[in-house]
């Protein structure tokens, strides 16, 4: 026994368009265009017109109908067929004339006439036409509700047509239907009854798209085959579609035998080109509804879909004009943020009632905000990626959750249905709203899960089924359905966002912009200022240093002293220029990227220091085995030699140490880091908090200027220069006395 055996969806792939047959209270005959020349016909034309279907084949249709009549069916064919159907037809049999209603249709190039007999030659008359249907149109017109417009359709059909029960059958978001109108003398009503989704398959849903209207005359009928079963033209099975006759699955059928049902008419209602609900026709006996009756039927059933865009508009219009109310305050409340979030946080409880729901979240990148009752935040992280690849348009709405997601199972009091809103993928911005279970009793026209019923083979099919009395289910996991005109006020919201959002962006834009400007000029500044300085100032020094050698005779001590001072001054100042030049320099250069292998460059600058300091003994401590590391060789070792010979210099113990070292990534993580985090620590006289944030300003020294071996202040400011052209950054822990951990960041070798 195989899956597809049992497989509910099976009914929804019958072939229902190519039947191979139709029902023969009518003639079917397929023409090739342009010739009218007949190329397959159903198999009662023996019984309707007197020939068989032999005789008919391969023969013009000329054969049948008189030049006039033949000259309609061109015009029909030449102009809107939809708006001359049906044509006024008769064929001559033992010399007496037999009037049919002509049904022409053309589809992939192939005509298809049908023959309805009528009882005499009649024309249609325009102005019993609009008799019949003037009053019935004001009427709908004027219904103050959906509901009231309904009822009166059902009422009038049922009037014109006589059948035993008229019902107006609604479809829900989820493709389950209702009966929400109700004309009957039966005794036993369906009004308010549920039908799940599997009573009408897909594939019947869309030929009602097609076709306005459905008659079966006499559900107990024997269908007419075509001869021969495959179109010549195509050599395919002939498509149906817009076939009046065509045969009805008998699935149907006996769905309507179970149900007591022996004539039936189908009236589709469409709303924004989708199958809105039908209007369903049921007789206990054999009804055929003559073609002008049913094209009466069919212009209410196209008046009641114009009108049901109206009727929905003017349902719930106080709240609707609350929510419009609502969306003026997200307004003025979004337009004066700086921030999305921050006009959101403002209105809070107000975000809960623009769709009535009792909780909400506002996500913005790793912020999560929640308003109302809420899954935890680790709940609604594992919600939204399951969310993230069904969002359409940017929306996604449901309203029962636990059975499409198994996780909310543990949180469906207060989250069975979500509506979600997407503002930004890339920022992770996203709104969800929660609306709590509701638990709700629902009439079914009997148990809604379709049979199986094992057949004398052993082979299994899907059983219509057989009894239509009321059964009630208990429902749960459901919350109240989301209504239109909330998600309208969300996807108006998301514009909002979306404006404000592209505002700031903008704004950030040229902020960054003048601030890169800013930095270019100040950077250019900074380096002709500094070079151009050092010639007068180079000119000072030497002239301080002229006035010692040779006036030290003809000047006093005092003076001397002065003149000393101001060499010092000039030393100190060009000192400070070569710094800020060195620092602008930095700025300027390309980075030349190239792995570097920081064990050899760290053993290198500590025996630099070790030669150059031999007074200073200090104990270097590398733990483990520096990495390879993708950078500036030139700038790396900068940044390594500030860091550690600050580390030396500002220790006053006798044991001094420092340690290089790295922070080891977590063994179980299988994916190389893009950057590492390295430290130099040492026991030195540590930093206050206060001044941590400013140790890494230009020219901040803690210290006075002799103090810690002297210095400008600025070795900490290129550090920070040089980590950040590597893309990485850097930072201080430190405890004052106890001693100080540099950190920074550093690509590694495997990402350039």
């Amino acid at each position: 026994m195989t899956d597809e055996t049992i497989d509910l969806t099976n009914c929804d792939r019958e072939p229902v368009h190519i039947p191979g047959s139709i029902q023969p209270h009518g003639v079917l005959l397929v023409l090739q265009d342009p010739t009218l020349e007949i190329v397959q016909v159903s198999s009662n034309t023996q019984n309707a017109i007197g020939r068989q279907p032999k005789e008919l084949l391969g023969q013009p249709l000329s054969d049948l109908l008189d030049a006039k009549q033949i000259q309609l069916i061109q015009q029909c064919l030449s102009e809107d067929f939809e708006s001359i159907n049906p044509l006024n037809l008769s064929i001559k049999r033992l010399n007496k004339s037999i009037y049919f209603d002509g049904i022409v249709h053309r589809l992939d190039g192939i005509i298809l006439l049908e023959l309805e007999p009528k009882k005499a030659k009649s024309k249609t008359n325009f102005f019993d036409f609009y008799q019949q249907v003037k009053g019935t149109t004001t009427r709908i017109q004027k219904a103050p509700t959906l509901l009231d417009m309904c009822q009166l359709a059902v009422k009038e059909i049922r009037r014109i047509t006589g059948f035993d029960r008229v019902m107006v059958y609604r479809f829900d978001s989820e493709e389950a239907g209702r009966v929400i109108a109700e004309d009957t003398n039966l005794e036993t009503p369906y009004l308010d009854l549920h039908y799940p989704p599997s009573d009408i398959p897909k594939q019947a849903r869309q030929l009602y798209t097609l076709n306005w209207l459905r008659l079966i005359p006499d559900a107990s009928y024997q269908p007419a085959a075509l001869i021969p079963t495959n179109n010549p033209l195509t050599n395919q099975p002939l498509d149906l579609s817009l076939s009046v006759l065509r045969s009805v699955s008998l699935f149907h059928l006996e769905y309507l035998h179970n149900m007591g049902v022996t004539a039936s008419m189908s009236i589709s209602l469409i709303h924004e080109r989708k199958l809105w609900g039908l209007i369903a026709c049921h007789h206990s006996s054999p009804k055929y509804v003559p073609y002008n009756i049913r094209t009466v039927c069919e212009f209410i059933g196209q008046i009641v879909s114009v009108e049901l865009a109206n009727k929905q508009a003017s349902e719930d219009i106080d709240y609707k004009m609350q929510l419009k109310s609502l969306q003026t305050q997200f307004v003025d409340a979004l337009s004066q943020a700086e921030y999305f979030l921050d006009g959101i946080v403002q209105l809070d409880t107000k975000l809960l009632s623009l769709v009535d729901a009792a909780g909400a979240v506002v996500c913005s990148g790793n912020q999560y905000m929640h308003v109302g009752k809420t899954p935890s935040e680790q709940e609604v992280r594992a919600l939204l990626d399951w969310i993230k690849p069904q969002f359409c348009h940017n929306l996604f709405e449901m309203r029962s959750l636990p059975k499409n997601y198994p996780a909310a199972e543990s949180f469906k009091a207060i989250a069975s249905g979500v509506l979600a809103l997407e503002i930004s993928q890339v920022h992770h911005n996203y709104i969800l709203w929660f609306r709590p279970e509701v638990i709700q009793t629902v009439n079914w026209g009997r148990n809604p899960n379709k049979p199986v019923e094992v057949l004398a083979d052993g082979s299994l099919r899907m059983s219509p089924r057989k009894s239509f009395q009321l059964w009630q289910e208990t429902v749960r996991g459901c919350a109240l359905p989301w209504k239109s005109c909330e998600i309208e006020a969300v996807t108006e919201l998301r514009s909002l966002i979306v404006g404000v959002v592209l505002r700031q962006a903008d704004k950030l834009a040229l902020m960054n912009f003048e601030l890169q400007r800013s930095n270019e000029e100040l950077d250019s500044f900074a380096y002709v200022a500094s070079h151009d300085l050092k010639e007068p100032l180079r000119g000072i020094h030497n002239y301080a240093n002229f006035l010692i050698e040779d006036y030290a005779d003809v000047l006093n001590d005092d003076g001397i002293a002065k003149l000393q001072t101001l060499v010092r001054l000039t030393q100190r100042m060009e000192d400070l220029i070569n710094s800020l030049l060195h620092f602008s320099r930095l700025g300027r250069a390309e980075l030349s990227r190239q792995p570097i292998n920081l064990d050899e460059l760290v053993s290198q600058i500590i025996a630099t220091l070790t030669i150059s300091r031999p007074q200073i003994e200090v104990e270097f401590r590398i733990p483990q085995l520096l990495p390879i590391i993708l950078g500036d060789r030139f700038q790396v070792n900068e940044l390594l030699t500030n860091l550690i010979s600050n580390a030396v210099k500002y220790n006053e113990r006798s044991h001094k140490w420092v340690e290089i070292g790295f922070i080891e990534e977590n063994a179980q993580t299988k994916v190389a880091p893009t950057y590492l985090t390295f430290y130099i620590c040492d026991n030195g006289i540590g930093i206050a908090p206060e001044h941590l944030d400013k140790i890494f300003q230009i020219f901040r020294r803690l210290h006075g200027r002799d103090e810690f071996g002297g210095g400008t202040g600025v070795g900490l400011t290129i550090a920070r220069k040089i980590v950040e052209r590597h893309g990485g950054r850097i930072w201080v822990e430190s405890t004052p006395t106890q001693g100080s951990t540099f950190y920074f960041t550093l690509s590694a070798k495997a990402n350039p």
